[in-house]
């Protein structure tokens, strides 16, 4: 994806303003060049949306990251791990099918590989849950009075296991990774290192968010959105109701107030995007579900009053 960018830049510049407008116009050349590059170049591709990835580190390393960072955070003396089997069985629950039915996916191989494993955190204040390279998954029971069902806690490890199994993570580090590399190339074009080091500074920063609107945020919008995507499918395979990943993200929305920041400037796709995709998608999701044994739609326990 190529960035149109529109800068004005006020303050005396040695060698006058056209000289810099020169090497700056230049230099977003090359960087919007090298973040298509990024965007078309890559070493595998996904089996469900068949996007080229960008990967530069292996299924061990990211395996290895998110073993010791799921340490960290059940280590973490602030955390306090719920013992309460009324929150810890319904996650156990559908994180089980739905592990069972990642086996089944076009992520097999990747899940075979997987040690899963999940922790139930007990702060009703943070709705949020995750899965982390090699199957460490947390839940956090804030998110149950969004999730409501074991069905909606499934739109939801769905959508998160599908991150860890796309390896959307390595994905990010390696585009951090070419993006830090394009910027050192451009800023020996525009004179880092140069007698005008604050010259090089003003360009590099310009170019930073160049680089963060072209590549790095588009790019994990569509992350969110393929795990939208490929979350439903693995929820309807597990046998759960893929209708009530709508209904989440309709909870979403309206506790969020209609508030937030632009989506073109957001990681996430907007909560009205998602239920718009989701809504595309469904027809297929469906199709799916019809074919496996239902999921009572169980309700998740009540936490923190809601």
């Amino acid at each position: 994806m190529l960035v149109n960018l529109t800068v004005t830049v006020s303050g005396v510049f040695p060698g006058g303003m056209n000289m810099w407008s020169q090497r700056f116009t230049r230099a977003v050349t090359i960087c919007c060049l090298l973040a298509g590059g990024v965007g078309l170049v890559g070493c595998e591709t996904n089996p469900y949306t068949g996007r080229r990835q960008l990967l530069m580190t292996s299924v061990g390393q990211e395996m290895q990251m998110g073993a010791q960072a799921y340490q960290q955070v059940r280590s973490d003396p602030k955390m306090r791990l719920s013992q309460d089997p009324r929150e810890v069985e319904p996650v156990k629950r559908v994180a089980a099918r739905i592990v069972e039915a990642a086996k089944r996916s076009k992520y097999a191989e990747m899940a075979q590989q997987f040690q899963w494993e999940v922790t139930v955190i007990k702060d009703d204040k943070t709705a949020n849950a995750f899965a982390l390279p090699g199957g460490k998954m947390a839940v956090y029971t804030g998110i149950f009075p969004m999730a409501k069902t074991e069905a909606g806690l499934a739109a939801v490890m769905g959508h998160e296991v599908v991150h860890a199994l796309a390896r959307h993570g390595a994905e990010r580090m390696s585009q951090g990774q070419a993006a830090n590399i394009g910027m050192q190339v451009i800023g020996a074009v525009i004179g880092i290192g140069s007698k005008n080091p604050a010259l090089g500074q003003a360009a590099m920063g310009a170019l930073g968010v160049g680089a963060q609107v072209g590549v790095l945020l588009p790019f994990s919008r569509k992350h969110e959105s393929e795990a939208d995507y490929i979350g439903i499918l693995l929820a309807a395979d597990a046998g759960y109701d893929p209708r009530e990943a709508v209904a989440l993200w309709e909870r979403m929305g309206q506790a969020a107030g209609g508030g937030g920041q632009s989506e073109f400037l957001s990681t996430h796709p907007s909560h009205d995007t998602r239920i718009e995709q989701l809504k595309e998608w469904m027809p297929e999701a469906m199709d799916i579900y019809q074919k496996r044994t239902p999921m009572p739609t169980t309700p998740l326990p009540d936490v923190g009053g809601r």
